[in-house]
């Protein structure tokens, strides 16, 4: 991966000259749905359920071939215009885009409404649940306009006029044990305004992701990625680099609240057992990493909040299986928490039950 040259003081933006010591920051990202930009955020959980595992390009029909073109000028198109409009009008368009993808996508809505049923059908009511899926639609196209916007940033002080960073000195906290940090994240809001923030604050982020099945597509993914330092590398190659930045007290970034074809467990999300990653919780438990939560979301007043939460203590039992089993479901209590409080920004769309038990992979 990559070195950068930080510490808890330049994390905060308050970096001296005189600073001596190594860090990294890996920004691992181990989900299909990793392609964050544009308001392909709302197209390609919409329109795509699964652009990781499509046919390659000589394989695809002719519709097909059609459809990534389409999709890959109008990101263009979107990254051009996304300056173009002063900020509160253009994520009110993009809110619109949301409601007009809503309107003329039924079966993700109704994915969607399944999904919010599972998780708040005790709590809500059919209507409010079918209102808090349109207001999710929105948000989706509200939260991709900033990452659009945030192409043009080119400093901090660029960034911190419209997002605001909270908790900093849980992860000064966790980084003076020197056993490297873990930043545990989820699909929530602009998360991957998160890179941005981090890649500003100098600590050149590596971000581990799997690659686009279309290579226009992923071009566009990857050089968002490395923007401002950060360095996008394909998920499985790079793995092991993992182990040495945190050995060498550096951070990793995770996303763990989808259901993908890795190494899984069952634990419960939102009460109904889902299969989860379980790769974070076995980098965590052999590394003894402190791992800290993270999560963005954008306020009433346009803001995007990233707020660093504490650490989350790891449970060692003497029975592998069930540390495994244990911390994953503490690390996965934790994202329902935070998805609980902002559910208009969380990717409901996917399908995170899809799994049954005995179809993990273990």
């Amino acid at each position: 991966m990559c070195g950068a040259s930080f510490s808890p003081r330049l994390f905060n933006g308050r970096l001296k000259s005189s600073m001596s010591g190594l860090s990294q920051l890996d920004f691992a990202c181990r989900t299909r749905y990793n392609f964050f930009i544009a308001l392909s955020y709302v197209y390609l959980y919409i329109f795509n359920h699964d652009l990781h595992q499509d046919l390659p390009m000589e394989k695809r029909p002719l519709r097909k071939e059609i459809k990534y073109a389409a999709l890959y000028w109008f990101v263009r198109f979107l990254i051009f215009s996304a300056n173009l409009l002063p900020r509160k009008l253009w994520l009110s368009f993009c809110g619109f885009l949301g409601r007009v993808a809503y309107r003329f996508s039924p079966k993700p809505a109704a994915r969607m409404i399944t999904h919010l049923t599972i998780a708040f059908g005790n709590e809500k009511s059919s209507e409010e649940i079918k209102q808090l899926s349109k207001r999710t639609f929105v948000m989706l196209g509200r939260n991709a306009g900033d990452i659009l916007r945030s192409l043009s940033v080119k400093t901090l002080s660029d960034l911190e006029k419209f997002l605001e960073t909270h908790g900093l000195e849980n992860y000064e906290k966790a980084y003076a044990k020197g056993k490297g940090v873990m930043f545990l994240t989820s699909h929530l809001g602009a998360f991957d305004l998160q890179i941005t923030n981090m890649a500003l604050r100098g600590l050149k982020p590596n971000i581990i992701g799997t690659a686009l099945s279309d290579p226009k597509l992923n071009e566009l993914l990857v050089q968002y990625r490395n923007a401002h330092g950060a360095i996008a590398i394909e998920r499985g190659r790079e793995s092991v680099r993992l182990f040495k930045a945190l050995k060498s007290g550096g951070s990793i970034a995770i996303l763990i609240d989808q259901d993908t074809k890795v190494k899984s467990r069952f634990v419960n999300f939102f009460g109904k057992p889902a299969s989860t990653p379980v790769g974070a919780t076995v980098l965590a438990l052999k590394s003894g990493c402190a791992v800290v939560p993270t999560y963005i979301f954008l306020d009433e007043n346009l803001k995007q909040q990233m707020h660093i939460l504490p650490e989350i203590p790891l449970v060692y039992t003497g029975d592998d299986e069930q540390d495994l089993i244990i911390n994953t479901q503490n690390f996965t209590k934790v994202t329902e928490d935070i998805v609980r409080q902002h559910p208009e920004q969380w990717v409901w769309m996917h399908e995170r039950w899809k799994t049954k038990p005995g179809e993990e992979i273990v």
